[in-house]
């Protein structure tokens, strides 16, 4: 099948709007790489500092400089359920290493928080930050240079894209992403969708609320809702940075383990020491980009990744924008229903067929690149097949069935849900934001309403609660972009909205702030960009102006006189109580310096040219004595 014109144009743009950043990032990648294993640019006393204490057996290929180590970096904690499987994959790399003769390092833990505990609480306002963090975390666990190829065990919201962002900034080194899977299905997303509406009308007693939640999330692994955190996993596959299939296989079982040791031999094969070499620099490009975004669209995934896959791109030297994302929601069908766009879960979603066939059917509808290069190699369509447990207990491959297991969850491309992926761009006198309309009615694409203005989610809160809501109005939520409070999730407000919503109101939400990768059947304008603290307009909106949120025509308008709207002077808001507690004192730098939600919320930089005519490491093979050396250590010290 021959490519879709659109996402043929959309790359073509991308390549073009990219190609200086993208250029001084691969000349990046180049000068890092040295002869042989990464650990011969050390000196000895390095290098005995990154040995001493393993097993005599592993010291000694270390010592040789002859196998590749693998670096392991991990975000483990065992309060998260999503995070808790990691705890025992290190001692399963280890030894799959070992069987084909390289070895495995412990490099790193990551920070790993979540945002279901921390909603609606102080902590969200580290949320998106936790992302540039984990990368950062993920540099100093390389930053050694021992290691010829890294396993990034990771899964949930901000951990994924910052491991990520992180491996790009070692280009250079080969990247297996390895999660840990879903817990096992539990309460159904509907009736705990439910529960916490007729809590949210006071209807429900917090017992039977809490009760509610734990027989959803019940278990270890990711929850079974397809947010952030499984959209991740969609989205890994589809870069082709996880082995095929390992997304939605659940925890503590024989598969999941067969799967992260085939993953670890995989990175020892595609380190150069390995014969296959293919460093992540090369995987991530502008045709994965594209396919991710593209499955992102199929999937109705989150809206977060109008956010991360910005950042992704940025690390990889890569530009893309919301124009990029609007102009390919328009032309990829919805192909799956999973909540909050269906009532299925995700482990329904893989018995349906799973990701491989998501991808089989995007290609076979023109809709992905193929030509791209794979932690298998080269080319996507490896990566349409479905794992299973052979009989000596190691993983094999199979083609999948040619039908969708449940139609009711997952369909081909020739019978979509719907024609398009239901993620728009909204633009207009407020700025530019986007809109998740998978699972919003129809009948509410369009929201015409007076705006009523609250600085925080607490104050709408309080005016729900005391009864003023109940009316017709777009809930202008300000002061929440990433300058002003690190940009939390609003997802606390999904039950108010939805209840108001279903009670006959015509309501919808304008907001410089996230709202969810569960963001539902609300109509929801968010990461308006740019934020009020960036000189953004929605910080001109006065309560009673009537507010136009129009997800078909694309407008986001206050239909304000120019002359009025021209004479007014921002609002203003004391943010000190989001600068104090909770640590935020320690993030005052990342709210002075990132960017736009629209350039990905960043904290660093576009990749720059740098003088590609001196490499890294020149002098290495020559003789010469380098800088760190054990000969440059002894020629300073004698002087």
């Amino acid at each position: 099948m021959a490519l879709h014109p659109v996402v043929e144009q959309v790359t073509q743009r991308i390549i073009q709007r990219s190609r200086a950043s993208r250029r001084a990032y691969l000349a990046h990648l180049e000068a890092a790489r040295v002869k042989g294993v990464q650990r011969g640019a050390l000196s000895c006393t390095n290098l005995a500092h990154g040995f001493a204490a393993f097993p005599a057996n592993d010291k000694l290929k270390l010592r040789e400089q002859k196998q590749p180590s693998v670096a392991i970096v991990s975000s483990y904690n065992d309060m998260l359920s999503a995070h808790q499987p990691f705890e025992y994959f290190p001692r399963l790399i280890k030894e799959a290493v070992r069987e084909i003769g390289a070895v495995a390092q412990f490099a790193g833990g990551v920070p790993a928080m979540c945002d279901g505990v921390t909603q609606g609480q102080p902590g969200m306002e580290l949320s998106l930050f936790s992302r540039d963090t984990i990368a950062m975390a993920s540099a100093v666990a390389l930053s050694h240079n021992m290691f010829d190829a890294a396993l990034y065990l990771g899964i949930c919201d901000k951990i994924v894209p910052g491991l990520l962002i992180g491996a790009l900034h070692f280009g250079h080194i080969p990247a297996v992403f390895v999660p840990g899977g879903p817990m096992t299905t539990g309460l159904s997303n509907k009736e705990k969708a439910a529960v916490r509406q007729r809590y949210a009308q006071g209807k429900a007693t917090r017992e039977e609320l809490l009760e509610c939640e734990s027989q959803s999330y019940h278990g270890s692994g990711t929850c079974t809702f397809y947010g952030t955190a499984n959209s991740n996993q969609m989205l890994m596959e589809m870069m082709g940075l996880h082995l095929p299939g390992a997304a939605f296989i659940t925890p503590g079982t024989p598969l999941r383990d067969a799967l992260t040791a085939a993953a670890a031999q995989q990175a020892v094969k595609i380190s150069q020491q390995g014969g296959h070499y293919m460093p992540v620099g090369q995987v991530v490009d502008e045709k994965s980009i594209v396919n991710a975004i593209v499955a992102l669209h199929a999937t109705g995934g989150s809206t977060n990744h109008t956010l991360h896959l910005v950042a992704i791109a940025r690390a990889a030297g890569i530009v893309i924008d919301w124009d990029d994302f609007d102009a390919l929601s328009k032309v990829v069908p919805l192909l799956t229903r999973i909540y909050p766009n269906g009532d299925a879960d995700v482990n329904h979603f893989q018995a349906a067929g799973g990701p491989g066939f998501v991808i089989r059917e995007l290609l076979d509808a023109g809709l992905a690149h193929e030509d791209v290069n794979t932690v298998l190699g080269h080319g996507l369509r490896a990566h349409c097949k479905e794992p299973f447990l052979g009989e000596d207990g190691k993983v094999v491959w199979r083609d999948l069935p040619a039908h969708s297991g449940d139609e009711s969850v997952l369909r081909p491309a020739s019978n979509p849900f719907q024609a398009n992926g239901g993620l728009v761009l909204v633009q207009g006198n407020l700025g530019r934001a986007v809109m998740k309309i998978s699972a919003v009615k129809p009948e509410y694409h369009v929201v015409e309403a007076p705006a009523l203005t609250f600085d925080s989610q607490d104050a709408f809160m309080h005016a729900y609660k005391a009864g003023h809501l109940n009316k017709d109005f777009v809930a202008v939520i300000r002061f929440q972009g990433p300058r002003a409070n690190g940009m939390p999730e609003l997802h606390a407000l999904t039950p108010a909205l939805s209840n108001l919503q279903d009670a006959g109101h015509h309501v919808a939400l304008v907001t410089d702030g996230r709202m969810s990768g569960a963001s539902g059947k609300v109509p929801a304008a968010i990461h308006v960009s740019p934020e009020i603290l960036a000189g953004g307009p929605l910080g001109l909106v006065r309560d009673g102006d009537i507010i136009r949120v129009d997800a078909t025509a694309g407008t986001l308008e206050a239909l304000v006189p120019e002359d009025v709207w021209a004479a007014r002077k921002q609002a203003s808001a004391d943010l000190s109580s989001s600068h104090i507690g909770m640590g935020r004192e320690l993030f005052t730098v990342f709210r002075q310096a990132v960017s736009e939600a629209e350039q990905g919320a960043c904290t660093f930089p576009l990749p720059s040219p740098i003088d590609t005519t001196v490499p890294l490491h020149e002098g290495a093979d020559s003789g010469e004595i380098m800088p760190g050396s054990d000969e440059d250590f002894l020629f300073r010290t004698s002087k």
